[in-house]
């Protein structure tokens, strides 16, 4: 009986979501070295400027696949640590008032196809470790967009021209709001999400982000 229980075990065992390994934690310690092996020393070494920026891992490695496993292989799950970690990293360096959390949306058809905002399911994690508001609903995506990693910096800020709307029953904190996406590269996306906002008056304090591609 003793033996039929461990092999069940075996059997049942939960796995690593990026390499199919057995494994008690939700990252295998191989996967948890590599991902942390990405983290920025400096995460807000970009807190600077009119748009500032937080973010909190490289663009690469085990990062990048798990960004893609998130997003492409219907593996939600994966945002619960990441936020969380995201909010830890964003507790630890960051002292600026409550501002409520905006994730960047998906157009309505892309959240439909996809099942699920990945940028909404970080927030959600990064709030519940911050205890900062969330505002889900603050900004709507009403133009469906081609996807920006097929264009380069010009194409993608024409690309998201008009893009974005904000929620007409939004009330915005005195303290303003962040953006909150899973990658930054050019800034294309937040500095069009933030634009929207500021026309309507309300005050974007900076973008937080999982992560962010190399400078050039």
């Amino acid at each position: 009986m003793n033996l039929w229980k461990s092999l069940s075990s075996l059997l049942i065992a939960p796995t690593c979501p990026l390499c199919d390994r057995p494994s008690p934690r939700f990252f295998c310690r191989d996967c948890d070295r590599q991902l942390h092996a990405c983290q920025f020393d400096r995460p807000a070494a970009d807190w600077q400027g009119d748009l500032p920026i937080f973010a909190w891992g490289k663009y690469e490695g085990t990062l990048k696949r798990s960004i893609a496993a998130l997003k492409y292989n219907g593996q939600p799950q994966i945002a619960q640590p990441l936020g969380l970690w995201l909010g830890e990293a964003w507790q630890q360096t960051m002292q600026i008032p409550a501002c409520a959390i905006v994730p960047i949306p998906l157009h309505a058809a892309k959240q439909k196809q996809r099942g699920y905002n990945q940028a909404t399911l970080l927030a959600e994690s990064f709030c519940q470790a911050t205890r900062l508001p969330l505002a889900s609903d603050a900004l709507w995506r009403i133009r469906s967009t081609e996807a920006q990693f097929k264009l380069g910096a010009i194409d993608r800020a024409q690309n998201l021209a008009n893009a974005f709307a904000v929620n007409s029953a939004f009330r915005q904190r005195s303290a303003g709001v962040l953006l909150l996406d899973d990658i930054y590269t050019t800034g294309a996306t937040v500095n069009a999400a933030a634009s929207c906002l500021q026309q309507q008056g309300i005050r974007v304090r900076g973008v937080i982000a999982l992560s962010r591609t190399a400078k050039r």
